[in-house]
């Protein structure tokens, strides 16, 4: 059996620009971070039959590849021509549909853990292709490339691509004091509500690829706060990052109408009357996990968004990336 262990994901600036559509003409910029909650998966060759198993929120049994529902997983399997005699059960910190990244966190684990059961290493770059291609290019899911390449290489990435499609990966240069002042001064609230981001990122792909449109505007000054956001967390001005979360926050919404709603808003609106300089709901939008940074004491944020019912999940910045934890089939634990 291998297990892996692969992070999730909250972005920190340029969000959205990650799209084809509009990288493809503009030219994309992410600044994301990893977290230490995690997708685990394991990989078993089962020895008494030729099924294939695959577990997750459901369980599938059958007897081809084929057969598989779980997309990710058949076309995972596919890629690498395997087809039966294999398990994958998948565990998870948080469930999907909360604007974390759990899909392509499932997808880089799965790779990572059958490339260590062929005894095959590549490079980081290479594994977060092979996932993007999965996603984007066979399975045709109107997303972008950031979830993909930070799952694989954790820490705090900064993501340039090229209107080919080439990522160039670099490490955002912030000292170990900003980072844990970061820790202590964001929080992340769960809405209670989680969506499916393909119909809101299809929406704004489509539109993406009109030059003039609301949503290339957003982007393009999205792409310009995610640099702003960078260098003021490169220079350890939090209180200036903090900032350009509102501002990016409000650029955001302007692109569809599905990434806020009333309920949104007014708890936004209260996390700044009770100490949140800003934030943003993380992902697509329209549910899963508001992220805030608060300056100051934040007590009254936390009695506020009690009241109103969300859950705070507390987290630390991940720096390793999608990793083995466990490899029996040469009796190593990682």
């Amino acid at each position: 059996m291998i297990i892996t262990r692969t992070p999730f994901r909250i972005p920190l600036g340029g969000g959205g620009t990650d799209l084809p559509d509009y990288y493809s003409r503009h030219g994309g910029f992410i600044f994301s971070a990893a977290i230490n909650k995690y997708m685990y998966i394991a990989i078993n060759k089962p020895i008494v039959d030729r099924l294939v198993r695959i577990k997750y929120s459901k369980t599938e049994t059958v007897d081809s590849v084929d057969k598989v529902q779980h997309p990710l997983a058949r076309e995972a399997l596919r890629y690498f021509g395997i087809k039966d005699s294999i398990e994958i059960v998948s565990v998870a910190d948080i469930p999907a549909g909360t604007g974390m990244g759990s899909s392509s966190s499932y997808l880089v684990g799965v790779l990572k853990g059958l490339r260590a059961l062929k005894r095959e290493h590549i490079p980081l770059s290479e594994l977060a292709e092979e996932a993007c291609k999965i996603e984007l290019d066979i399975l045709k899911k109107p997303i972008g490339k950031q979830d993909q390449y930070v799952a694989t290489f954790g820490g705090f990435i900064v993501m340039d691509i090229d209107r080919d499609g080439k990522v160039k990966v670099s490490n955002a240069n912030i000292t170990q004091d900003t980072i844990d002042e970061l820790e202590n001064k964001l929080v992340l609230y769960f809405t209670g509500v989680s969506r499916d981001a393909l119909s809101i990122l299809g929406e704004q792909s489509s539109r993406a690829k009109e030059p003039k449109s609301e949503v290339t505007k957003s982007l393009t000054r999205i792409k310009e706060i995610g640099n702003e956001i960078k260098n003021k967390l490169e220079k350890g001005n939090l209180n200036g990052f903090g900032k350009l979360l509102d501002e990016h926050w409000m650029v955001k919404k302007k692109m569809s109408n599905k990434i806020s709603d009333q309920r949104l808003d007014e708890l936004y609106s209260l996390a700044k009357k009770n100490g949140a300089t800003g934030g943003k709901i993380i992902g697509a939008g329209g549910g899963g996990f508001f992220l805030f940074y608060c300056e100051g004491d934040k007590k009254n944020l936390r009695d506020v968004m009690h009241k109103h019912g969300l859950l705070e999940m507390k987290f630390a910045f991940d720096f390793e990336g999608s990793k083995v934890l466990i490899d029996f089939l040469s009796n190593k634990a990682i």
